[in-house]
């Protein structure tokens, strides 16, 4: 694998060797070819914004994150269970982004780019040393770079685990090969830390170990009758290479357990009154074949496909089923070539954590999903359409012009469904064009309305996402929001205890209690305002318009200090020109006129065109004068 490049390269066949005198430098030219590639067909995502799709929660709205990188990040990067989830790698690669580059949204797309070209570059590396066939191995890795549906994965910030952790699962089975070529205890221990790394980013990886006894299989030959590709190691019983991996069966144990309680904990587990076992088996059988499917045929890719739950049809189960069946069927008849049965268990296996058998979330499958699984599918293709070639001897030029017409096809195929996460609106537009029924999406979209102004457009968006799952609390929310907004502050109020009833999400549950208690306000409902404020911040304690809101509160009140207490608080959590202009105000009528100045001159700069402020400032200067 990663180890002994000499010893492999040298085993290269003759017509593998021809574009430069030595094996190394043609690898590190090869290296070079697909890194610059990927950056290039990729190249237009440093250039888009965040999205209105958990990007808020990973990083422009996380404070954790903002902060950058220091001693209280890292605590609370290894003790949090925000967004369902114990990953602390991830938490941490955001955060050092914020420290790098601040909210400029192309600096954290880079980051995740360039980590997705490590991983084609090792991806590349690991089967080259791997199995000494240079070719097929660029092949595999280019597939697995510039596949659209890998995009997702790529261009969605949030979505970082998913490249951070193949990073150290990759790096975890370079020093297996490593290990495996003189077995002590300091190489396995380099296999165990990569691991428990790509554990802390995702525990999509949990299926490490099971990997591993794949390639001890192919193309490592260590288990007694294994195919060896170009190594010479001992062989030995499955029973002693499964005990090898007992202690990374062990780190999977413990990252199951960790990740089903914070999953629990985050109310994204679903339960089988939702969806029972028999709807799940079924979604699985279809989702397998639907990521074979978009595969080969890469149209109407999403960042989320409804489950369908109990609807789907006999005849797309059956159908389903029959296409599994077939290709299993097949990889026992061709056995005699390891690497077809290798990259198909490798994606059955590596998908079983997220196939929907323990359902988290309301999606029926996710792109994001295959980009470890499918790592086994374009195995398969490359060795075997390299198999054939050299079978029905198609001279080497041919073989690469097929090959690049294959690439040039998949990259433009990424390059337009990379537009496609140019905008929020641009995203959620598209999605609704290819899903049917997609509740998530019509809130996304309503919300990528309001960023933009477009308020009266919104509306009919979450309206039609209440119809579709009347138990949607963001739907609530939103339509709760617009009601407000347009004055029918009763009728927002029934929308937010509808919300409050059917989420245990806090953040969600906080910014609906803030707008709830602003309602009860607006009404003169003091005391239910007050209780909703206090509600909010006792789920998230940096909840800055709650502050705003008892800040106005405490003003009525005539407790004016108290009130600059909360208004500083709100400004200190998000600067808004509101918060500024209240906290003016307050300061003013405590004749402290310095400090009134300066919070309407942050005011006027959020917003330059505030009339409101701009008085207040003309006003404090006239009486100043």
């Amino acid at each position: 694998m990663a180890s002994a490049p000499k010893k492999k390269l040298a085993a290269l066949p003759s017509e593998e060797r021809g574009l430069f005198a030595r094996p190394e430098q043609r690898i590190a030219i090869l290296c070079l070819i697909l890194a610059a590639a990927t950056l290039a067909i990729y190249n237009p995502v440093n250039r888009h914004p965040f999205v209105n799709y958990d990007d808020d929660r990973y990083v422009t709205e996380n404070p954790h994150v903002r902060a950058g990188m220091s001693w209280e990040t890292v605590r609370w990067a290894f003790t949090s269970t925000e967004q369902a989830n114990w990953h602390p790698l991830t938490w941490l690669s955001h955060a050092l982004d914020c420290q790098l580059f601040h909210l400029n949204a192309g600096g954290h797309h880079l980051t995740s780019l360039l980590i997705h070209v490590a991983n084609a570059v090792l991806l590349f590396l690991i089967l080259a040393y791997g199995t000494g066939r240079a070719g097929p191995s660029l092949f595999a890795a280019a597939l697995f770079a510039l596949h659209p549906i890998h995009v997702e994965s790529v261009a969605w910030v949030a979505e970082r685990k998913n490249v951070l952790s193949t990073f150290f699962f990759l790096l975890a089975i370079g020093a297996y090969g490593w290990y495996a070529r003189k077995p002590d205890w300091k190489r396995y221990l380099a296999v165990g830390f990569f691991f428990a790394w790509g554990l802390m980013a995702k525990p999509m990886v949990i299926t490490l170990p099971f990997v591993l006894l794949l390639l001890d299989y192919w193309p490592l030959g260590r288990v007694k009758g294994g195919s060896r590709a170009v190594s010479d190691l001992p062989q030995t019983s499955w029973g002693k290479l499964v005990v090898e991996k007992i202690p990374l069966f062990a780190l999977s144990g413990v990252s199951a357990v960790i990740t089903m309680q914070a999953q629990q904990a985050g109310g994204a587990m679903r339960s089988v009154t939702q969806f029972s076992l028999g709807v799940r088996l079924e979604n699985a059988i279809v989702a397998y074949a639907m990521y074979l499917w978009k595969t080969i045929w890469p149209v109407r890719l999403a960042p989320l496909y409804p489950h369908p739950g109990d609807s789907l049809a006999g005849w797309q189960v059956g159908l389903s089923l029959v296409v599994l069946l077939a290709i299993s069927t097949l990889v026992l008849r061709f056995r005699s070539k390891p690497y077809v049965l290798v990259g198909w268990l490798w994606f059955l296996g590596t998908l079983v954590p997220v196939i929907g058998l323990v359902q988290v979330g309301d999606q029926a499958m996710a792109d994001r999903y295959a980009y470890i699984p499918l790592i086994g599918i374009f195995v398969m293709i490359a060795w075997l359409a390299t198999d054939v070639a050299e079978g029905w001897m198609i001279p080497a030029a041919a073989r690469i012009g097929a090959a690049m017409c294959v690439m040039l096809v998949l990259a433009l195929a990424t390059y337009r469904q990379l537009a496609y996460w140019d905008s929020s609106y641009d995203l959620w537009a598209h999605t609704l064009a290819v899903t049917k029924n997609n509740f998530i999406a019509e809130d996304n979209l309503g919300g990528a309305l309001l960023m933009d102004g477009r308020v009266e457009e919104a509306y009919p968006h979450f309206q039609r996402a209440a119809e579709i799952n009347p138990r949607d609390p963001m739907s609530h929310a939103n339509l709760g929001t617009y009601l407000q907004e347009h004055g029918s502050l009763q009728e927002a109020i029934l929308e937010y205890d509808r919300t409050i009833s059917l989420t245990s999400d806090p953040g969600l549950l906080a910014s609906t209690y803030a707008n709830q208690g602003t309602a009860y306000r607006e009404l003169g409902a003091g005391a239910k305002a007050q209780e909703a404020y206090e509600n909010s911040l006792r789920l998230n304690p940096r909840q800055f318009n709650a502050y705003l809101g008892l800040g106005r509160l405490l003003e009525n009140e005539e407790k004016i200090e108290e009130a600059i207490a909360n208004y500083s608080r709100s400004v200190e959590l998000r600067p808004t020109a509101e918060g500024y202009l209240y906290l003016g105000r307050a300061l003013e009528k405590v004749n402290r006129l310095n400090e009134a100045m300066g919070a309407y001159q942050e005011a006027l700069k959020l917003a330059p065109d505030s009339k409101e402020a701009q008085e207040a400032a003309d006003g404090l200067a006239g009486k100043t004068k």
